[in-house]
């Protein structure tokens, strides 16, 4: 990975998931600052008595909203000033804490809505701009979200990875596992190039839908023509139709559960095994890799690494049995059974 990544000029910036929608969290603290504002000129509309202008003597409502506005922001002219013991002690025990509250709120949401959302924006977008060689997880569902906490058990980087869901409640589980995330369609060209799936490592679909997630892989083959695809589909007869599409790997859940259970109807362990063979935390794993230079020429057998059970050369599929397993040859991608290290 040509690492700058950490949850594009490209059509939608990354970004994070809040609770509440932006205006409606600033109302919140605006209408805050406001009540407590208003709380004030009551009491000083109350205490007006303890009060002396120096203008003109008399203190009206206009002054009192004047005073307030000019104590609460520590201003301070002197022309309207507290006089009485009342007064002063209404100020340093209401009004003064008070105040502190009002800046605290105007100092939080300045920093919550231009510094530190700016900062946030420029940043994304950096990530955005330099994404490559990463992994593409489209819908977060529970096949994708399984995905990539098994991807982060295996030592990926999560911000080496990328969720693009449309709902905001499922990215932020996502990006609680440090993921980068973005809120949006992925069968539109725009939500795909905005995390550039063309410099992609590979791209997992599992949109929960088969219809959407076809549509989705043929939007994604599009836009990256060299990048691996899996989908999950999970009706038998739009497996061909997924492939068509241009996925590279289908995986259809049913059948294999259905496969486990049959197999387990054979033996005892043997879903145990296939578990163990599928997940990191098992006591082996499968490996694909391409073949090393010191092993061209040995067979398949003869693997120190672990235990051949398939070689992949060029269109041709050669299990550990026949003949091609003989001897490895260049080019040649293997499939073995590693111990989990």
């Amino acid at each position: 990975m040509k690492q700058a990544l950490r949850p594009q000029k490209l059509a939608k910036p990354l970004k994070r998931a809040v609770d509440l929608p932006v205006w409606a969290d600033l109302g919140l603290r605006l209408g805050g600052a406001f009540a407590l504002v208003m709380f004030v000129v009551l009491v000083h509309w109350i205490d007006r008595d303890g009060l002396k202008d120096t203008h003109d003597g008399t203190v009206s409502f206009l002054d009192v909203f004047y005073f307030t506005m000019i104590s609460i922001t520590t201003t301070g002219f002197g022309d309207i000033a507290p006089v009485s013991d009342k007064s002063r002690l209404i100020e340093a025990v209401i009004v003064t804490p008070i105040r502190f509250a009002v800046i605290f709120i105007f100092v939080g949401t300045a920093y919550n809505y231009f510094i530190r959302h700016s900062w946030e924006s420029w940043r994304m977008k950096r990530i955005q701009e330099r994404l490559s060689d990463h992994v593409v997880v489209l819908g977060y569902g529970v096949s994708g979200s399984e995905a990539v906490q098994e991807l982060i058990a295996r030592g990926m980087d999560p911000a080496c990875i990328v969720v693009i869901d449309p709902s905001s409640a499922r990215l932020r589980l996502a990006e609680r596992q440090g993921c980068n995330v973005l809120e949006g369609d992925a069968t539109r060209d725009e939500t795909l190039n905005a995390v550039r799936v063309d410099a992609a490592r590979t791209i997992l679909v599992s949109a929960g839908r088969d219809d959407t997630s076809i549509l989705i892989v043929l939007t994604a083959r599009h836009l990256a023509p060299g990048v691996p695809i899996t989908v999950v589909v999970r009706a038998d007869d739009n497996e061909l139709l997924a492939r068509q599409a241009g996925a590279d790997n289908v995986i259809n859940p049913v059948r294999f559960t259905g496969r486990l259970l049959a197999g387990s109807a054979e033996g005892q362990h043997i879903a145990e095994y296939m578990s163990d063979l599928a997940s990191v935390d098992g006591r082996v794993q499968l490996v694909e890799r391409p073949v090393r230079p010191e092993e061209i020429g040995k067979p398949l057998d003869q693997l120190t690494t672990g235990k051949g059970v398939r070689i992949y050369r060029g269109e041709q599929c050669i299990g550990f049995w026949e003949p091609g397993a003989a001897m490895l040859e260049a080019g040649d991608v293997i499939v073995e059974i590693a111990v989990t290290p």
